[in-house]
């Protein structure tokens, strides 16, 4: 239903009532038009439609000055809404209308001063749950100190746990508003206790909604998973154990869902992803089952991981540890010199890996450097496997691929859950290999299904907004970067051919994160469009199932239609009805985990910058806006020159993006190199404040 409505509001440029919508979608029923009345108040509340004030829906994108999204507030009680691929927008404080930090808002916008703002017009949908606080007692009475600042609210609580004390971290729902900016809040949990290790990342878990624990009816039905492969969980699957097959991971993986092998037969390779089968112990009807769907996904939140699936399960059972037997879906890949498939086979299997290697171990092995002496039996398939890994790299960036070799951080942190050490992550030739065979596995399997014409989950990527290609195109010309324009277009080749002209730029991972930005989010849909920064026609999520739900709804798939044979109509209806909720879930809870992860990324980069006030570093400017610009420092910590520590009169210049002083000719745009000092870190509102030491600091 929801994409239907998507497919008539966007071929058609004006409002219609629901009625309109109604006959336009030939629905028939009181059903159906309960649905779709639904179906339009969710995508109002979203913030993808707009309902006007003669109640017809319209296309958000249809109406030029209205916005809609989640804003922002900062500490200063002005506030910023969040859009995915677009400069943010300025709403001030007498602009908010009542509106909180985290909002979804339905605003309208001006041009004001070259700069973009807006105003309030309704709160679309405030979420009243998972806000979390430290308990501390008031004339014998529990008040709630809330962990987001930026969240101006006071709370009554009504309720409390009897063994509740000071300094105990709690999660909170909101149940009934007293007036502007004050609620009666129930207290849901007890997170645990300030001084607890880790509390800081379990708070920000619990914010996004991520669960830190199972429950005791999880727990009871993991109890009868058994440890090791039944004799009888053998039958009708093809015995691989006698295969060459391993693992490449992380030095401290533990949760291994994915195994390779690799053989030659005359002229193809025979590549062969197996993937730990989750299914076949998470079954649909089941407790567990139920909380994997709720969780979505597992969470890593700097070195903490919340699981999707319990211990037993994830690190266990269904982990493909080496030594011992495990169950397998697996796909076997023929592949000729040119990358291209030219046989596959998709099948249940019993395996066994022969050894648990690293990325760090592999990585010297393909460099040719020194070969660790358990990995010398397997050198000439790795060297295999590299060979094979290359072939399909070339065919992929000949297609369209998109490599925005954006560097991540990784958060070192001591036996205390203090952050030490912040790193880049390393993404060489042994992750680069995974990677590459992980998507080759992929395409197979949504190819196949795609062609039988089933119901079935993608993960899907659109294609950008010509209007935000135009846009990049006209930063460059800003920044005076010089790429070849001629035949630009929105397609994959196009934008690979910006990043390839841009590369060796000093402000290459700035402009790549921002062509990053002015895309779409890649999704879960039912609806194949196909995947633009892979520039595929077909791909899914097949080869992680531990840790997404996605996987182990497309195994669960793989299961009903090619092993059970089971391709009925009533089957067919079945999955058309609970597949596309499956896929908003996932998105959804996928999105949390995202934003949970920065957010402990950015609490733990201003908490390591507690310990460096004083020092100084050179960094480039990231980001510039009427407040100042931001600055990122070789380790990938990004904090703020606030306009009001620098000398003279500046100005914010939208049309050079930058910050300009007139009279003394001097500006600060993207890309330059600044030498700053740490003048503060917070490591609460999760800030960073930098001053520039080139003589214009007050």
């Amino acid at each position: 239903m929801r994409t239907k409505i998507l497919e008539y509001l966007e071929s058609i440029n004006k409002a219609q009532d629901v009625i309109q919508i109604n006959d336009a979608l030939g629905l028939t029923t009181s059903e159906e038009l309960k649905e779709l009345t639904d179906e339009l108040n969710k995508l109002v509340g979203e913030g993808i439609i707009h309902e006007t004030k003669k109640n017809k829906y319209i296309m958000m994108e249809n109406c030029p000055s209205l916005y809609s999204g989640k804003i922002e507030v900062t500490k200063n009680g002005y506030a910023f809404l969040l859009l995915n691929n677009d400069e943010d927008i300025y709403i001030g404080k007498n602009n908010l209308n009542g509106a909180l930090d985290g909002d979804v808002v339905l605003i309208d916008t001006w041009t004001s001063a070259g700069k973009r703002e807006g105003q309030v017009l309704k709160i679309l949908n405030r979420t009243l749950n998972n806000i979390v606080g430290e308990i501390k007692y008031v004339d014998n009475e529990p008040t709630i100190i809330l962990d987001n600042p930026k969240l101006d609210i006071e709370i009554v609580l009504e309720n409390h746990f009897a063994n509740l004390v000071d300094g105990h971290i709690v999660l909170v729902n909101l149940t009934k508003e007293l007036g502007p900016k004050k609620f009666v809040g129930l207290v849901t949990k007890i997170i645990g206790h300030k001084n607890d290790p880790e509390i800081d990342i379990l708070s920000v878990a619990s914010k996004h909604g991520i669960e830190l624990d199972f429950s005791e009816e999880v727990q009871k039905e993991v109890q009868n998973i058994p440890e090791e492969v039944q004799k009888e969980e053998k039958i009708g699957r093809v015995d691989l154990t006698k295969e060459a097959i391993w693992t490449i991971d992380g030095d401290d993986t533990k949760d291994i869902d994915d195994a390779i092998s690799i053989k030659m037969e005359k002229d193809l390779y025979v590549l062969g992803v197996h993937i730990a089968d989750v299914t076949h112990y998470v079954r649909p009807g089941t407790k567990l089952y139920e909380e994997a769907r709720s969780r979505g996904t597992s969470s890593y939140l700097a070195d903490k991981v919340l699981p999707m699936l319990p211990h037993e399960l994830s690190n266990g059972i269904c982990s493909l540890n080496p030594g011992v037997e495990r169950l397998a879906i697996s796909c076997e890949m023929k592949i000729d010199k040119s990358g291209k498939t030219v046989e596959y086979d998709i099948f249940p299997s019993v395996i066994k890996s022969r050894i648990q290697m690293t990325y760090k171990n592999v990585n010297k092995i393909l460099k040719g450097e020194e070969c660790p002496k358990e990995y010398e039996l397997y050198k000439d398939d790795l060297l295999l496997m590299e060979e094979l890994a290359q072939i399909l790299r070339k065919k992929k960036t000949k297609n369209g691929y998109i490599e925005f070799d954006i560097p991540e951080a990784k958060i070192i942190q001591d036996e205390n859950g203090k952050c030490i050490d912040i790193v880049k992550r390393v993404q060489d030739l042994g992750e680069n290999l995974i990677e590459d065979f992980m998507i080759a596995a992929n395409e197979t399997v949504a190819t196949h299904i795609f062609n039988m014409g089933l119901p079935f989950i993608y993960r899907v990527h659109g294609a950008p907004k010509p209007e935000k290609v135009t846009d990049f195109i006209n930063l460059l010309k800003i920044l005076n970067i010089n790429v070849d324009t001629k035949n630009i277009d929105v397609s994959s080749k196009s934008m690979q051919r910006i990043l390839e002209d841009i590369k060796d730029k000093k402000e290459a991972p700035i402009l790549s994160s921002m062509l990053l930005r002015s895309m779409q989010k890649a999704v879960y849909s039912t609806e194949n469009i196909g995947h633009f920064g892979l520039a595929l026609k077909n791909y899914t999520h097949f080869t992680s199932p531990i840790r997404r739900f996605p996987d182990t709804t497309v195994h669960e798939l793989l299961r009903t239609y090619l092993f059970n044979k089971k391709i009925d109509m009533e089957t067919i209806n079945y999955f058309e009805k609970t597949l596309p909720a499956i896929a908003l879930e996932t998105s959804e809870r996928e999105q949390a985990a995202i934003e949970a992860e920065r957010e402990v990324v950015d609490m733990k980069m201003a908490e390591y910058m507690e310990s460096h006030i004083d020092e100084e570093y050179v960094g480039m400017i990231t980001t510039v806006t009427t407040f100042g610009f931001f600055v990122e420092l070789p380790n990938l910590v990004e904090g703020l020159v606030h306009i009001s520590s620098l000398q003279g009169y500046w100005t914010f210049v939208p049309d050079l993006l930058a910050l300009v002083d007139k009279n003394k000719k001097k500006m600060y745009h993207i890309g330059d190199e600044v030498k700053v000092k740490v003048i503060g870190a917070n490591k609460a509102t999760r800030t960073i404040d930098f001053e520039v030491l080139d003589g214009d600091s007050k």
